[in-house]
């Protein structure tokens, strides 16, 4: 079994959505071996910061949060589909190139993966798109940019997937990940009331479920 990180390390020097400031991370050393007997650090980020899990709430007044997250959702097999050949944004008539089931959980590997700076030029989902995995019943949805869309009227994309309860990751780091099925674990942090929470994101290639010859010992 090989594993996976395709997650985003967040430092203060990572790349944030339009190279915001405010969206930065800091982290503070509040006690060192200099004052202290012990070293602690402390973390200010927004929920949306690298790698992360976007709830309903998010976009929909009401909708839901963290805390209502079925983990079961992102805790599951996958299938990662390759995009790098596409030069703008990902439609329906890309999508219906792809062998897509319903109880899917689909993660978009694009040009985004191979740049490291934030690229306001990034490869999105659009709304046709996101229409089509509705109608094909998938269960989650992850690409490898800060954001599912971009500039769209009205938030589409997000809406069309959130609305349906469909789960969104953002952010993942797929370059050294091939076109195939693995199995996913990307829990978001456990904040209840919050409408996002970074994730740090596994996929696991060759995956055998316990009792299968893969016991943990």
């Amino acid at each position: 079994m090989k594993i996976y990180d395709i997650s985003m390390p967040i430092h203060q020097d990572m790349p944030v959505y339009k190279n915001k400031e405010e969206k930065r991370p800091k982290l503070e050393i509040i006690r060192d071996y200099k004052n202290s007997s012990a070293y602690e650090s402390r973390l200010s980020l927004e929920m949306h910061t690298g790698t992360h899990l976007d709830m309903p709430l998010h976009m929909l007044e009401g909708g839901e949060r963290i805390q209502s997250l079925d983990l079961s959702k992102v805790i599951r097999p996958c299938k990662v589909l390759d995009f790098t050949a596409v030069s703008e944004k990902i439609s329906k008539t890309d999508l219906e190139k792809k062998q897509i089931q319903a109880g899917d959980f689909l993660l978009f590997k694009t040009q985004n993966s191979y740049k490291e700076a934030f690229d306001f030029e990034f490869i999105y989902l659009d709304d046709f798109g996101a229409a089509y995995l509705l109608e094909k019943g998938v269960v989650g949805v992850g690409i490898d940019a800060l954001g599912i869309e971009r500039a769209q009227p009205n938030h589409a994309t997000h809406k069309i997937l959130l609305g349906a309860e469909i789960v969104i990751l953002e952010g993942l780091r797929l370059s050294e990940v091939h076109e195939g099925e693995y199995f996913l674990i990307a829990p978001p942090l456990l904040v209840p009331e919050a409408e996002a929470a970074p994730v740090r994101a596994l996929l696991l290639e060759n995956f055998l479920p316990l009792g299968e010859g893969n016991e943990i010992h």
